[in-house]
């Protein structure tokens, strides 16, 4: 029975070269769970597997792995870190998303350059909604331009957080050496022989003494309210004594009143050791987190809460499932109660029992096999028959479904087909596969033309997926034009009615209705409602016209794209006694959408995206020309600290091939992040020209 106070599960994440790979890889060192440094840009970094990642030099999937810390200076009993190191690329946050839902805590990594970056932000917004503790961690302090009191300065603007200062840096850029710690006041101060263990502990130099008082002000002001006897006696004057803090600052960030803030250079070795400290002493221990909701198989919560304890029932959620060498490897979380080798557990989805073959505790690719897991772990298993990523697994005696996962929804997607016809059958296995390990990449067969369609969340996404089935599944594929997801929509109220009526001996078919199609708010789907008095249409067979019309929604009257945002309100109609059904009325309900949808000023509309530049400052003209020209609204441009970001709205019609088009205008340091916001109606000229090429492709079918 392992003390789950001992336990933290926490996931590293934050935007694309924050240096999150590299601070999870200190992490390793620091615990002896590695004993070599391997780096990012050398394509040798631990979690970083896949041979697209090392290429690459991005994070692309989640890696897990568990260590072992006792405390900087073994202060604590021995503490087990199980740790997820996510991407941050914009076309991989689903990967972070499916790790928030498992962690119990965090650590924001920021750029002491870059500050807060797109990325950050979305991914910070996921963690605010998956309710998870986070301590920030500002890293990369050694580099030029970088400045921590600005980056605080902007997690609270922009990100809306309340940081509460634990470390400040000594020294600037280059002259980084340490950082103090303002609940002891002592300086951690490094050697520059790169070793994380070779440093001092002094005392505070005597320039930063004032800086350090008013710091460590700022930190009592900010967490003593968190509890009301230390408040009191603060507010007459007595001082809290450091483990007071210590217990004031663990509460407010468990119940996330604000985020402990520290700073370091990961890649120099400095500052982690206290980044590993604070997530023992701050951040929440499975059994201090918000139960788990259960909810029934539509998806309703039923009241009950998975608690963490292994003494109860087994509830376990598969958040991730991975393909390698030896078969399928299911990542799950265990809520509570216990699992063994060999037990059989009940997937909730599938109504089917499943056996526990293998399990083993991963590290990066790497595993070791074990027995026995409980509440609290995240083990890999191996050998499951029907799962997928969010199903739940349970006790079979006392089933139960955990709160499943919402995936987004692709925005960009190609055709593919395989070099050589015998590879038909070669892809087919290994999109199945593809699709099992990423619920964000989807694959459909267009019925009229036969084409294999992939999509997905970017055209990274997408060309990493192609890299795989290429390399790790061997089949050559030859890849279409990107398609976007274009929408259609209405634009004008339109009042009409359809009678259908079908008489061929026997029983016929009537059915008659009176409806009004309007225009509904951006982002609103589709809305159907009744306002029929008196019987003309009776009761039962509602639902049937709303089937009707929502059965119609995939296939638009202009070039047959899904059609959104519009309401349908059934104010009259007729039915006959014997001849009417609800099959006749959901047919009328096809009709109808087919015979008002073209007078009701049918519009296609576009994703657009929220596309995030930085450039250096000699080249924003260009680039803001550039975006200009992509019919991309600018939104705001601001000086970062290496150069200007610029914000804008662009189509994303227009962004395919923009990461080469920017870097040869800046000369390669141009950097870009872009992720989807709404959708708004397209130009005439452009709306014209979709039309035609969607007619086009249906003719040479």
């Amino acid at each position: 029975m392992t003390d789950l106070s001992l336990y933290r599960n926490i996931g590293i994440f934050a935007h694309v070269d924050a240096g999150k790979t590299t601070t999870t890889e200190r992490i390793l060192k620091l615990t002896g769970k590695i004993h070599k440094i391997g780096e990012v840009h050398d394509g040798a970094a631990t979690t970083d597997f896949m041979v697209q990642e090392q290429e690459r030099g991005i994070t692309i999937q989640s890696a897990a792995t568990t260590c072992f810390w006792p405390g900087s200076v073994n202060q604590f009993p021995s503490h087990r870190f199980n740790i997820i190191d996510t991407p941050g690329h914009v076309d991989f946050t689903i990967e972070v998303y499916r790790s928030l839902k498992v962690l119990d805590g965090g650590i924001g990594v920021f750029c002491g350059s870059g500050g807060v970056e797109p990325q950050s932000e979305t991914n910070w917004r996921y963690a605010n909604d998956s309710e998870v503790s986070r301590l920030i961690y500002v890293n990369k302090l050694d580099r030029l331009g970088a400045d921590f009191y600005r980056v605080v300065k902007q997690i609270e603007e922009v990100l809306g957080a309340k940081p509460v200062v634990m470390t400040l840096p000594i020294g600037r850029e280059d002259q980084f050496s340490g950082v103090v710690d303002l609940l002891t006041r002592k300086a951690w101060i490094w050697d520059d022989s790169g070793d994380p263990m070779k440093y001092e502990l002094k005392d505070v130099p005597a320039d930063m003494v004032e800086q350090v008082e008013e710091w460590r002000e700022k930190l009592i002001d900010s967490v003593a309210d968190q509890d009301d006897e230390i408040m009191e006696r603060y507010l007459e004057g007595e001082e809290p004594s450091v483990e007071e803090l210590k217990h004031c600052v663990r509460k407010g960030t468990i119940n996330m009143s604000f985020f402990p803030t520290f700073c370091g250079s990961s890649f120099k070795n400095k500052g982690v050791q206290l980044v590993l400290d604070g997530v023992i002493e701050y951040l929440p221990n499975p059994t201090e987190v918000k139960a788990q909701p259960e909810v029934d198989l539509e998806g309703t919560p039923t009241g009950e809460f998975a608690a963490v304890d292994p003494e109860r029932p087994l509830r376990a959620l598969v958040f991730k499932i991975m393909d390698d060498r030896f078969g399928a490897l299911n990542f799950v979380r265990i809520y509570s109660g216990r699992l063994k080798k060999g037990d059989s557990m009940l997937n909730t989805y599938t109504g089917k029992t499943e056996r526990v073959g293998r399990m083993v505790e991963m590290h990066a690719n790497d595993r070791s096999e074990i027995e026995t897991a409980q509440a609290g772990d995240i083990v890999a298993l191996i050998g499951l028959k029907n799962v997928q990523t969010g199903h739940t697994l349970c006790d079979p005696d006392k089933p139960a479904t955990l709160e499943p996962m919402v995936f987004p929804d692709p925005v960009i997607s190609v055709a593919i087909s395989p070099k050589d016809k015998g590879s038909n059958e070669k892809m087919g296995v290994a999109l199945g596969k593809m699709i099992q390990e990423d619920p964000s990449f989807r694959v459909e067969t267009d019925e009229d033309s036969g084409e294999t369609i992939i999509k997905g969340m970017g055209e990274l996404h997408l060309d990493i997926k192609v890299d795989i089935l290429k390399r790790t599944h061997g089949v050559d594929v030859v890849v279409g034009k990107p398609q976007v997801a274009y929408r259609e929509t209405i634009t004008r109220r339109v009042e009409d009615e359809y009678i259908h009526k079908k008489q061929s001996g026997g029983s016929g078919q009537y059915a008659k209705i009176n409806y009004i199609i309007e225009p509904g708010e951006p982002g609103s789907g589709f809305a159907f409602e009744s306002s029929v008095t008196g019987g003309n249409v009776p009761r039962e067979y509602w639902p049937a016209v709303e089937k009707g019309f929502k059965s119609m929604l995939g296939l638009g009257v202009l070039a047959g794209f899904p059609c959104l945002d519009f309401k349908v309100n059934l104010t009259d109609g007729g039915f006959h006694a014997v001849d009417s059904s609800s099959i006749a009325f959901e047919i009328a309900a096809k009709a109808a959408f087919r015979q008002s949808i073209p007078k009701a000023g049918p519009q296609l509309i576009e994703p657009i995206m929220k596309v995030d530049v930085f450039t250096p400052e000699d080249h924003v003209g260009d680039v803001i020309g550039d975006l200009n020209r992509r019919r991309g609204m600018i939104k705001s441009q601001e000086p970062s600290a290496t150069g200007v970001r610029v914000k804008a709205d662009v189509p994303l019609s227009e962004m395919f091939g923009y990461i080469g088009d920017l870097r040869t205008m800046t000369s390669g340091r141009g950097q870009f992040s872009m992720e989807f916001s709404h959708y708004l109606p397209c130009p005439k000229n452009v709306a014209d020209e979709v039309i035609k090429e969607v007619a086009e492709r249906n003719k040479n079918k």
